[in-house]
């Protein structure tokens, strides 16, 4: 993330392995062991947002901040819904996973070169393992429960969540999936704002 904010530490929650059969109630139990410190203030993009919203539900969050991301399973097409139900993404090879190309460009919503890097970068070091795991759990997630104390900051170009869809507190005009990289300081300023400073 290019996100910058004075001011606070930043602590980045790594991802942990998925256990077999595992729901994202019980993989958000786990990966909250890593946040230490009562009352966080906790920032969650795209997926993370999601596990975000589960870890809100076990934890005292001070307040959170949803980036190309969905509060409940009502802001996620039905179509990508569908799709992941029947499991199809389990027979898209390894290797077209974690390869760039103009199709994900424009899904993603890359279109400058260090978009584009940013890009492959992000994609070559995918776990096609976890990464399918995660498309499985947000087919069964059923939150229907927007959590408290959380603004939703979401780009207007959005593919892979798309923008009609979600109800954002903040729209960004042009932001694609991506726009943590392209459009971070007006993230920033946002998220500044809201914390109180």
């Amino acid at each position: 993330m290019n996100l910058k904010l004075p001011g606070y530490r930043k602590v980045y929650v790594s991802w942990i392995p998925a256990l077999t059969g595992e729901s994202l109630t019980q993989y958000a139990g786990r990966i909250k062991s890593q946040i230490t410190v009562k009352n966080p203030y906790i920032i969650g993009l795209s997926f993370g947002g999601i596990v975000a919203v589960e870890v809100s539900k076990q934890i005292d969050v001070e307040k959170m901040v949803l980036i190309s991301s969905v509060r409940t399973k009502d802001e996620l097409n039905k179509m990508q819904f569908f799709f992941m139900k029947l499991g199809l993404y389990r027979i898209i090879p390894s290797s077209l996973l974690r390869r760039a190309n103009f199709l994900t460009y424009s899904y993603f919503g890359a279109r400058s070169l260090p978009d584009k890097k940013a890009l492959k970068k992000l994609l070559q070091a995918t776990d096609v393992s976890f990464f399918r795991w995660a498309l499985k759990s947000i087919a069964y997630w059923d939150n229907k429960v927007a959590p408290q104390k959380t603004i939703q900051i979401h780009g207007t170009a959005d593919r892979v969540i798309a923008s009609r869809l979600v109800h954002p507190d903040y729209r960004i005009k042009g932001g694609g999936h991506l726009m943590v990289f392209n459009k971070a300081d007006t993230i920033s300023k946002i998220i500044m704002n809201y914390f109180g400073n």
